[in-house]
C-alpha cells in the first residue's frame, strides 16, 4: 500500500512538472477578467480595461481560444459556448474540442464524441482531443476505445505530453481535472 501511494504521488508530480514545463494546452488556463467579471460572450480587453463582445475585431481566434478554455474549465460552459460562436472559424479544430469538452463535463456523451471526432476530421494529429475523447470514453466504461486513443497520441509523437499522460491517468482510474 505505502509502495503505491509513494508511486502515485510521484507519478502526479512528474505530471504536474511536465505539463508546466510544456505550457499551452498542457496546462489549466489562468482565471482572469473573462471569468470573473465579464458576461456572456465577452472577453476582458486588457487595451481598454474593460468586457467586450467576443465577436469584436480587436479579438483573434487564438485570444478567443484562450478564452473558451479558461471559461471552460471554471464550468461557465455556455459563456465558453458563446466565445465559439463570436470566433471567425468556430469550426476551428480547437473550438470542436471545447464544444466536446462541454458536451463530456455536462454528461452528454454521444455529441461530445460527433465533437471530438469533427476535430479530428480537420486535425488527425489533435493530440488534446484524443486525450479527451479517450478520457470520456474510459469514463463511459469503454476501455478499449480509451486505450486506442492512447495508441494513438503515442503513435504520433505524444508519448511525452501531458495529452498521453492524462490520459494515461484516467485509464489508471484516476481521472485528471481535465
Amino acid at each position: 500500500m505505502r509502495n503505491t501511494t509513494i508511486l502515485t504521488v510521484a507519478f502526479t508530480f512528474a505530471l504536474s512538472f511536465a505539463a508546466q514545463a510544456a505550457g499551452g494546452d498542457d496546462t489549466p488556463p489562468t482565471t482572469t477578467r473573462t471569468t470573473t467579471e465579464c458576461t456572456d460572450g465577452q472577453i476582458y480587453d486588457e487595451a481598454t480595461k474593460a468586457c467586450v463582445d467576443a465577436d469584436q475585431k480587436s479579438f483573434n481566434d487564438d485570444q478567443r481560444y484562450d478564452a473558451v478554455r479558461e471559461l471552460a474549465y471554471s464550468g461557465a460552459y455556455d459563456r465558453a459556448l458563446a466565445v465559439i460562436e463570436g470566433a471567425e472559424r468556430p469550426d476551428d479544430p480547437r473550438f470542436l474540442n471545447y464544444r466536446g469538452f462541454i458536451q463530456r463535463k455536462q454528461g452528454n456523451m454521444a455529441e461530445a464524441v460527433a465533437f471530438y471526432t469533427a476535430a479530428l476530421e480537420k486535425d488527425p494529429d489533435y493530440l488534446l482531443a484524443r486525450s479527451y475523447l479517450g478520457q470520456g470514453l474510459a469514463a463511459s466504461g469503454d476501455i478499449a476505445g480509451a486505450r486506442g486513443q492512447l495508441q494513438e497520441i503515442s503513435a504520433r509523437g505524444g508519448r511525452e505530453s501531458w495529452a498521453y499522460a492524462s490520459l494515461k491517468l484516467a485509464l489508471s482510474g484516476k481521472p485528471s481535472n481535465y
